[in-house]
């Protein structure tokens, strides 16, 4: 299963050739849009692809494009085959960022939900919130969304035994650093994935950094990875950091 961060709280997430977008933003400071940040995680992978083969890397940029009715190509919005939210805040639910496409053969993954709360006073300050855990060819990866309090043994049962986490960890609308950490002592995957804090200059302002939360880590389970996909096959383990593209 292929994981692409593509900042703030949105992943990319694929199988077999099916794609999930998680949680697409709008307005969150500093971030373009989410075509263009897909446009930069493709080129880099491909940049990455012809370097691991001792290629040379040649400037292009990867055009997403749709064929429209009567043959005309046009720049368009994220091309998905689903779209999963987890609430409704401008950060978290811009379905008009993306575009559902069609494709050809079952969805290849199982998708069960978790109710949780955006606060930690059972949804009196900021509401429901939905955890999503993704399931396919053996690999099971959860999304928690904007969560925002530690999570019961019923709800820890239910989400289950997971390969990796998605986790908030920036405090102010979800569960701070220390919160966040305890919530992966509970869920015990095998791999954590942080995202919803501040990189100047992308991200919500008023949210902390991803250091707090990887100061609670021993050094040698932390892993900075050099672009913003990262594979998740059952086999990875420790804290995986996905570096966000500022430059196409």
């Amino acid at each position: 299963m292929k994981l692409t961060w593509l900042g703030h709280a949105c992943f990319l997430v694929e199988q077999g050739g099916y794609r999930i977008l998680l949680d697409p933003y709008t307005g969150v400071e500093g971030y373009p849009s989410l075509l263009e940040t897909a446009s930069r995680a493709a080129d880099w992978e491909q940049r990455a692809r012809w370097e691991a083969k001792g290629g040379y890397t040649v400037t292009h940029k990867v055009r997403m494009t749709i064929v429209r009715e009567g043959g005309e190509h046009q720049e368009f919005r994220l091309p998905v085959h689903k779209i999963l939210c987890s609430h409704g805040h401008f950060d978290h639910n811009a379905v008009d960022q993306a575009e559902v496409v069609p494709f050809d053969g079952p969805c290849p993954f199982t998708i069960r939900t978790v109710e949780t709360f955006h606060d930690g006073e059972g949804g009196a300050l900021r509401g429901p919130n939905t955890i999503h855990i993704l399931s396919a060819d053996g690999v099971a990866v959860a999304h928690l969304g904007d969560l925002g309090h530690p999570l019961s043994p019923e709800q820890i049962a239910a989400i289950g035994p997971l390969d990796a986490v998605l986790i908030p960890v920036g405090g102010t609308y979800t569960v701070d650093a220390a919160g966040a950490k305890a919530v992966c002592e509970a869920l015990n995957p095998k791999c954590v994935i942080p995202m919803h804090y501040r990189h100047a200059p992308y991200g919500l302002p008023d949210v902390a950094g991803v250091e707090d939360f990887l100061a609670l880590w021993d050094e040698g389970e932390i892993r900075r990875l050099e672009g913003p996909v990262c594979e998740v096959d059952g086999g990875a383990s420790g804290v995986r950091v996905p570096q966000f593209l500022q430059e196409a």
